[in-house]
C-alpha cells in the first residue's frame, strides 16, 4: 500500500498523512515500540550502533514525523462547551435558552446600523465597498454581476415607479411577487422595503385556487412577475372575476402587445419592470425607511389542508432570526436555487446581503445545477434533506463493486473520525484519492451547507460532512418563527438533533397527554418565544390563536426530547395522528422518517384507519438506486419491471420492517403491506406541498383502490 502511494506520485505530506493517520492515536512508547526502536532513555546508545543507511532511513522517518506535527489540521474551538449548548432560564417553566450571545436578553439584532430589511442591504453596499452582489448566467456562460449600488438604484428607480402608478408608501401597501429565483426578485423586495411597502410571494408551484385566495386575502393589487405565462394565468382570474382588485402586472421579461391588449379588455395595466423603473429614474422618490416593528413580508405557508396561511413577518423578526444563525463574510459566494418564497432561503440569503457577500443564481433549471456550481465556485450552499439524500445515493451508486464501496466507506470512515475530534477539511490524502471530484462537482470551493425544512438522516449527514470537507449545519424552525428556532452548534458534528435554541429565542417543550409525551421526562410539545415569532395569520383570528398562547408562545406541533448536552431532537408529530382500532395512536410521519432511510426506497407514505388493528404503506423506489439493490438479491428486471415484482416487493417489506425494529418502533408501528408506484410524489401531480411536505388527505383519495387492495390481502 506505502509503495503504491510513492510510485503514483504521492507528495511528502500525503504519504506523511497517510502513516500518520495510522499512529496518531497511539502513544510515543507504542511507536517506538511498534517500529521496534528502544525507549527513550536508550537513544543515545541505539543511535551510536546504527548504520549510516539506517540513521537515513531513521532521519527520513523524523522529517516525516516534524513535518506532520507542524502540519497536520487543528480542530475547530466551538463557540461554548459542546456538552452543555443551552440552560434554563430561570422562572420560565423550564423553557431554555442558548448559552451563545453573551447575557440574558433576548437578541432582536447583531449591527446597530442593520436593524431592518433595508439597512441590511445598505450595509452591505457600505462594507463590500459597491462590490458584486447579484450574479446571472446564460447557458454555458460566465456568471454577470450587478454591483450593490445598482441593485440599490433599480430598487429604488422600481419603487418610485410603483409609486407613480398608484401604490403608497405604507406597511398597507401590499406588492405580490410571483417568479423564480433571479435578481429582479431581490430587487422588487427591495424596492418594496425601501418605500415601506410589504412584499407577498406567490408560489411558483401553487395551484391557482390558492394564487387567488392569497391576491384577494392581501388585497393585491400588483403583482411582479417573472414571465407572460404567469402573467396569463393572473388575467383568467380577472377576466373570471375571481380577482377583481388586481388592477396592475409588471413583467420582468419582454411580452406581447396581444397580452397588453388582453390586459386592457378587463381593466389590468401591463407593464415591463424595465417602463416602471425608467418612470420612476424620471419622478424619482426619497427612499421612506421601515422602521424594525413594521411588516416587511406576508409569508403564506401551504399547509396540507384547507386554504394557505399568510404568516405576518416584521423587518425585526427577520433581523432577528438572521443575527444569531450563520457568520459570513463579504468573500462569501451563496448558491440560490431553493424558492425565494419560503423563509429558509430568504434569511440565509440575507445573512450575506449583511456581509456584503455575492449572491449567484441557478439557471432556473434543476438539472444544471451542478453545472451552474462549477461556474459559480459557491462557498455557501443551503438544500433541503431530499438534495443530500439524492447525492448521498449517487455516490455510492457509482462505486458499483464491492471493492470499491469498501474503500469508499474505509476513506469515509477516516474522514468521520477527524470530524468527530473538530477537525473539517478537503486537503487530506482521503480528499485526494477519493472525495475531489465530489467535491468538485458542487464548485469546489463549499465550505458550509446549510440544511432544513425537514428531518436529516444522521448517516447521511455524516458521510457528507467527511466526503465534502466542509461544514454541514442543520437547523430547525418554521416559518411562524421567521426560519429558524434551533441551529447546529458550530463544533459539534454529532447528528440526530437540530441543534440548540438560536440567541433570539426562548424555547420550551409542554404536555401531550394523548400521546404520552411528558415535560418531567423531558419531551414534549416544542413552544417557541422571542423576537423571531410572527405576529399572526393575516386576516385570520381563528388560526393565529391555535398557533399562538396568550403569553406569546408559538406551538408548533412537533415533539421534541431535550438530550443532556442541550440539544434538541424531534422525535415526533403531533398533527397527524391517528388511532388504530385497538386504540393505540400512531404518528405516520415519525414510521416516514424511519422507512425512508431504506437503501432503496425514494418516498413513502404509511398509512392507518382507526377501523384496522395494522398499518399500510405506499412506497416509491429510487429507479437509480432500486435496480442494483434488486441484482445484489438475485432480482433482474427494468424499473417498471421491478416494480411489480413480487419478490421485490417482499425484500423493501422486509427491509423496512428491519429498520423500524433497529429504530424500536413498536409492533403495532410497523406496516404489515405494501405497495409499490413507480411515480414520484410531486409538487404537479398534488401529493406534495411547494415545501415538499405530504399531502395526506390527498395521498389517502389517489391510494384508496390500492389501500383497499392491502387491507384486504392483509385480513
Amino acid at each position: 500500500m506505502l509503495t503504491f502511494f510513492l510510485v503514483s506520485g504521492g507528495s511528502l505530506w500525503l504519504f506523511a498523512e497517510f502513516v500518520l493517520s495510522l499512529l496518531e492515536k497511539m502513544q510515543t512508547q507504542e511507536i517506538l515500540r511498534m517500529l521496534r526502536l528502544p525507549e527513550l532513555g536508550d537513544l543515545g546508545q541505539f543511535f551510536r550502533s546504527l548504520s549510516a543507511t539506517t540513521l537515513v532511513s531513521v532521519g527520513a522517518l523524523a522529517a516525516i514525523l516534524a513535518y506532520w506535527f507542524t502540519h497536520r489540521p487543528k480542530a475547530l474551538q466551538p463557540p461554548c462547551n459542546l456538552l452543555m449548548q443551552s440552560e434554563e432560564v430561570e422562572d420560565s417553566g423550564g423553557a431554555r435558552r442558548s448559552v451563545i450571545g453573551g447575557g440574558p436578553q433576548l437578541l432582536t439584532h447583531y449591527y446597530e446600523d442593520a436593524r431592518t430589511m433595508y439597512q441590511v442591504f445598505r450595509r452591505g453596499l457600505s462594507i463590500s465597498g459597491n462590490g458584486p452582489c447579484l450574479g446571472f448566467r446564460k447557458p454555458k456562460q460566465p456568471y454577470q454581476w450587478l454591483s450593490y449600488q445598482e441593485v440599490v438604484d433599480r430598487a429604488e428607480f422600481l419603487g418610485s415607479g410603483l409609486l407613480r402608478h398608484n401604490c403608497k408608501a405604507s406597511t398597507e401597501q401590499f406588492i405580490g411577487v410571483f417568479a423564480q429565483n433571479r435578481p429582479e426578485w431581490i430587487i422588487a423586495e427591495l424596492a418594496c422595503y425601501t418605500y415601506s411597502m410589504v412584499v407577498v410571494p406567490l408560489y411558483d408551484t401553487l395551484g391557482p385556487g390558492a394564487i387567488r385566495y392569497i391576491i384577494n386575502t392581501a388585497d393585491i393589487s400588483t403583482v411582479i412577475v417573472d414571465k407572460a405565462q404567469k402573467a396569463g394565468l393572473l388575467l383568467e382570474h380577472v377576466e373570471k372575476k375571481e380577482t377583481p382588485g388586481l388592477k396592475l402586472i409588471i413583467l420582468m421579461e419582454p411580452f406581447e402587445e396581444a397580452l397588453r391588449e388582453r390586459g386592457k379588455k378587463c381593466g389590468v395595466l401591463l407593464k415591463s419592470m424595465r417602463a416602471v423603473e425608467d418612470c420612476g429614474q424620471e419622478n424619482h422618490c426619497a427612499p421612506v425607511p421601515p422602521r424594525p416593528d413594521d411588516l416587511s413580508i406576508v409569508c403564506f405557508t401551504s399547509g396540507t389542508t384547507g386554504n394557505p396561511k399568510g404568516a405576518m413577518l416584521t423587518h425585526g423578526n427577520v433581523v432577528a432570526d438572521f443575527s444569531g444563525f450563520l457568520k459570513v463574510t463579504e468573500d462569501d459566494v451563496l448558491i440560490s436555487f431553493l424558492p425565494l418564497a419560503h423563509m429558509f432561503e430568504r434569511v440565509i440569503q440575507s445573512v450575506v446581503y449583511c456581509h456584503g457577500g455575492r449572491v449567484g443564481f441557478f439557471q432556473g433549471d434543476i438539472r444544471l445545477l451542478s453545472d451552474d456550481m462549477k461556474a459559480l465556485c459557491p462557498t455557501i450552499f443551503p438544500v433541503v434533506p431530499r438534495l443530500l439524500n439524492r447525492m448521498y445515493d449517487k455516490i455510492f451508486s457509482q462505486a458499483d463493486g464491492p471493492i470499491k464501496r469498501w474503500l469508499l466507506e474505509f476513506a469515509a470512515k477516516r474522514k468521520q473520525a477527524e470530524v468527530r475530534s473538530g477537525i473539517v477539511r478537503n486537503d487530506s490524502i482521503w480528499d485526494e484519492l477519493f472525495f475531489k471530484k465530489i467535491q468538485a462537482s458542487l464548485g469546489g470551493c463549499v465550505r458550509m451547507i446549510v440544511t432544513g425544512a425537514a428531518p436529516a438522516s444522521p448517516t447521511v449527514l455524516g458521510f457528507l460532512r467527511a466526503a465534502l470537507g466542509c461544514q454541514v449545519y442543520e437547523g430547525y424552525g418554521q416559518t411562524e418563527c421567521t426560519a429558524g428556532c434551533t441551529f447546529t452548534t458550530p463544533g459539534d458534528w454529532t447528528s440526530g438533533h437540530v441543534g440548540a435554541p438560536l440567541p433570539c429565542n426562548h424555547i420550551k417543550l409542554v404536555d401531550v397527554e394523548e400521546l404520552n409525551y411528558w415535560t418531567c421526562k423531558g419531551e414534549g410539545e416544542i413552544c417557541v418565544r422571542g423576537p423571531n415569532v410572527f405576529k399572526g395569520y393575516l386576516k385570520d383570528q381563528n388560526r393565529t390563536k391555535e398557533a399562538l398562547d396568550s403569553d406569546g408562545w408559538l406551538h408548533t406541533g412537533d415533539i421534541g426530547k431535550w438530550l443532556p448536552e442541550g440539544t434538541l431532537k424531534i422525535i415526533d408529530r403531533k398533527k397527524h395522528i391517528f388511532k388504530l382500532a385497538q386504540g393505540e395512536y400512531v404518528a405516520p410521519e415519525k414510521i416516514e422518517n424511519i422507512y425512508i432511510r431504506s437503501e432503496p426506497v425514494a418516498q413513502v407514505y404509511v398509512h392507518g384507519d382507526s377501523l384496522k388493528a395494522f398499518l399500510v404503506g405506499v412506497v416509491v423506489p429510487d429507479p437509480e438506486v432500486m435496480p442494483t439493490w434488486a441484482q445484489k438479491r438475485g432480482i433482474e428486471g427494468t424499473y417498471t419491471q421491478l416494480c411489480i415484482n413480487k419478490e421485490l416487493k417482499k425484500a423493501i417489506l422486509e427491509d423496512l420492517v428491519r429498520l423500524g425494529k433497529e429504530s424500536g418502533l413498536h409492533s403495532f408501528e410497523q406496516v404489515k403491506a405494501i405497495h409499490i408506484h413507480s411515480d414520484m410524489f410531486s409538487v404537479q401531480n398534488g401529493l406534495l406541498t411547494p415545501t415538499l411536505k405530504a399531502k395526506r388527505p390527498e395521498l389517502r383519495e389517489y391510494f384508496k383502490k390500492q389501500i383497499e387492495e392491502l387491507y384486504s390481502i392483509s385480513v
